[in-house]
Order: structure tokens, then C-alpha cells, then sequence
């Protein structure tokens, strides 16, 4: 088999980069998707809020991800469903196996990894107690509750202020179930601030910041769930225990780039996303081969993975033209108070118009400056009143600053900058 480019992935992030390809005169492409049907974690999530920035309306998940399954349907690009990637050789060439066709070797010219993100599990949280049933990672029950059609329990704990969780919280309310407490071990939650207000506020469910699970307890079903408050260490603090009976634990502790893959195949990734390492036109370490959406960094909104895959399908339609800029290329550092950078480098040559730089801060702030700096100098700066983890920082930053720019670039959060 031999394609132009491979889409590995069909969610929001797949679905965009295919189509933007397609649009960008490369007509020879396949989407290969493990799951039955294309559409990825967008299939669970019905809630609304979705493509107010890309459609101008407000869609729930499934409408979302049907738009994008439409336009998809409307080219010549191919799709093999229920199939599973198991490598990409050191010559970029794909092995993957379904039950119609057994195992496949699959050759391209590109590369597009768009396979999304998972959640973290009590094994990696490692909450202590007994090991019932009725603990559940907060997509796992949204996945039985919306489309397998179970309900997972009645008396409800949910760990985490994540934005599933907080969702999640609202989604067990409408069915009828108990939310006794969302539980953030953090000071501030990890969520939107519009779901907090829609999903906790709006159905007075308590929201209890610096506390954490410290015991489950239930022989074959959960019983009770006990928590504490943490001190600046995160650590419990002693005598602070509070006690909820409860018959379900929904776990929303984080969300990890699915890269099992990348690294197998020797792609480079950043430690502190655990996603992949991606130039301004967001080609990872290996030439041709592009990544975009979750498996790069986790987004807060769709609309922000679909641009960004659309940006990697296009310039992995460049690549198999042969039309692709490459250059030296000056990293993209973070400095006080940054998390982390999406791209991590850039070659300054290939910049289009704009640079566009995604980036988390490490903690709430107000009124603070994003200073960018090369060699001492400041590029740009942007005054910001407000600040979060939950929420990611997109900084746009003209080629026309960038032009003398020959060291790497550091980005800071900082006072008294205008």
C-alpha cells in the first residue's frame, strides 16, 4: 500500500489535518482509527460548547466531529476503521493490522500523528485503601453513560476539577445521581472558569480546593470516600478528614499525550508535556512525519485543536510537494513561570506571516506581563490580567520582530513590563 499521507488518528485533530490536506492539492490520503467509527473522544462529549470559534455556533461534540466526518466523506481521502497502528519503522514506513485485511505494511511519503490523549488512573495517583468497584476515571463513565448507556452509580466523589470531571459532575446531576464533592488537591481548580460557574455553581455542588482522597473503603462495592486538606507540600494534613459515603469515585487527575507510538518510532518528546517535540510547522524530530492536537499538548478547546491540525496539514501537504522551508533552527524556551512552549522550535525563515506560541503558566496570577526575549533583547510583551494553568496562552508575535532574531528565544512571566 502506498499513500502520499497517512492520518494516524481520526478525531478533530486527525479529521482537520486529512481535510486541510486534501485542500492543499495532496488527494492520495489515508485516516487510519482504531475505534469503530471516526469521531474520537468528540463521540462521548454531548454536552454543548463546541465551534463557537470554528463555525460561529454553538455544537455539541458529536455534531462537531460530524461536520468535520462530512467534509471528510466529500474528498478522496480513504479511511480503514478499527485498525491498529503497531509501528512506524525507522523508514517511516507504518505495520498495522485489522480483522479484514490481517496485518498491513503501509508506505508514505508524510506522516500526520494526531492520536489524542488518555486519562490518568488510580495506578498512577496511587490513592490508597481497597480496591471495589465503582472507581471510575471520569471518561470512562462519561464513554457508559452517553453512549453505552449505564449509569455508574448513584452517591458520587469526583477527584479532580478537570474539565471532564467538572462536566462530568453536571452530567451525573441530570441523571439523577448525588454529587457529594468535587475534590482538587490544588489551590485553584483545573477546569474553565465557565464550568465551574455552569457545572458546580449552577447545581451547588461544593468544590473543595487543597484537599485530596486519602482512603477508599468498600469490599465489592465502594462505600465510603474519605478526604483531608493539604498543606503547601500537598501533603494531608491530620484531623482534617472528612468522610462521604459514596458508591462511585470519578477520577479527572489529568490527561497524558498518547505517544506510546512516537517513542517507539525514536520521535523526540518534551518532558514536561509528555507530548511531542514540533517545529513552527509542526513537524516533530523525525523528517515528515507532523503531529497536532493532544498528542502534542492537551488543548482546552476543540476549536484550538482543529487550527492547529489544520496548520500541521498543510505544511505536511508542503512537505510531499517538496515545497516545505527548512532552516536553522532557534529554540523556544521557558523561562519564570512557564510551564511549557507549543512550538518548542523555529526556523525563523519559514514563519508565513505570524508566530504563533501556545504556552500554560505554573500557577494563578493577575495583572502580569508575557515577556518574550532573544539575547537580552524583548521581542514582544503581553499585559495580562489574568492568568491560569487550566487555561493555555496563545501569543501571536509578527515575523517582521523575529527577522534579527539568530539566539534562542525565552518567555517569561513577569512585573512592570509595558
Amino acid at each position: 500500500m502506498n499513500y502520499d499521507l497517512v492520518v494516524i488518528g481520526g478525531g478533530p485533530a486527525g479529521l482537520a489535518a486529512a481535510y486541510e490536506a486534501y485542500e492543499n492539492g495532496v488527494e492520495n490520503i489515508l485516516i487510519i482509527e482504531r475505534d469503530k467509527e471516526l469521531g474520537g473522544i468528540l463521540n462521548q462529549c454531548i454536552h454543548n460548547g463546541f465551534g463557537l470559534h470554528t463555525f460561529k455556533e454553538e455544537l455539541t461534540g458529536p455534531e462537531y466531529a460530524e461536520r468535520f466526518i462530512d467534509m471528510v466523506e466529500s474528498t478522496k481521502v480513504e479511511v480503514k476503521l478499527d485498525t491498529m497502528v503497531l509501528n512506524i519503522d525507522d523508514n517511516n514506513v507504518i505495520h498495522a493490522i485489522n480483522t479484514e485485511e490481517g496485518y498491513m505494511i503501509i508506505e508514505t511519503k508524510s506522516i500526520v500523528l494526531s492520536m489524542g490523549c488518555r486519562e490518568r488512573t488510580r495506578g498512577a495517583i496511587n490513592v490508597p485503601g481497597d480496591r471495589p468497584a465503582g472507581v471510575f476515571t471520569a471518561g470512562a463513565a462519561q464513554r457508559y453513560i452517553n453512549m453505552e448507556g449505564y449509569m455508574v452509580g448513584r452517591e458520587v466523589v469526583i477527584l479532580g476539577s478537570g474539565d471532564i470531571g467538572l462536566i462530568m459532575a453536571r452530567r451525573m446531576s441530570l441523571e439523577g445521581a448525588k454529587v457529594k464533592a468535587v475534590v482538587e488537591l490544588m489551590p485553584y481548580s483545573n477546569g474553565l472558569n465557565r464550568n465551574i460557574v455552569q457545572c458546580l455553581h449552577d447545581y451547588d455542588i461544593p468544590l473543595y480546593l487543597s484537599h485530596t482522597v486519602t482512603k477508599i473503603v468498600g469490599k465489592d462495592r465502594l462505600e465510603k470516600v474519605v478526604i483531608a486538606k493539604v498543606d503547601e507540600n500537598r501533603r494531608p494534613i491530620e484531623g482534617t478528614e472528612i468522610e462521604f459515603s459514596a458508591d462511585t469515585l470519578l477520577l479527572s487527575v489529568g490527561l497524558i499525550p498518547e505517544n506510546e507510538l512516537s517513542k517507539n518510532a525514536g520521535i523526540e518528546l518534551d518532558k514536561r508535556t509528555n507530548g511531542l517535540i514540533v517545529t513552527e510547522s509542526m513537524e516533530t524530530s523525525k523528517e515528515g512525519i507532523f503531529a497536532c492536537g493532544n498528542a502534542v499538548h492537551v488543548h482546552d478547546l476543540v476549536d484550538f485543536v482543529t487550527a492547529e491540525s489544520k496548520h500541521a496539514g498543510k505544511n505536511a501537504a508542503k512537505y510531499v510537494k517538496g515545497e516545505l522551508k527548512r532552516g536553522n533552527y532557534i529554540n523556544i524556551k521557558n523561562g519564570n513561570a512557564v510551564n511549557y512552549t507549543v512550538p518548542q522550535k523555529v526556523c525563523i525563515d519559514a514563519v508565513e506571516d505570524n508566530l504563533n506560541i501556545f504556552l500554560r503558566v505554573n500557577n494563578v496570577y493577575e495583572n502580569k506581563t508575557l515577556v518574550v526575549r532573544s539575547g537580552g533583547e524583548i521581542i514582544a510583551s503581553f499585559k495580562k490580567l489574568h492568568l491560569l494553568p487550566a487555561e493555555m496562552e496563545k501569543l501571536i508575535i509578527p515575523k517582521s520582530k523575529l527577522e534579527n532574531v539568530t539566539e534562542d528565544i525565552v518567555i517569561s512571566l513577569e512585573d512592570g513590563v509595558k
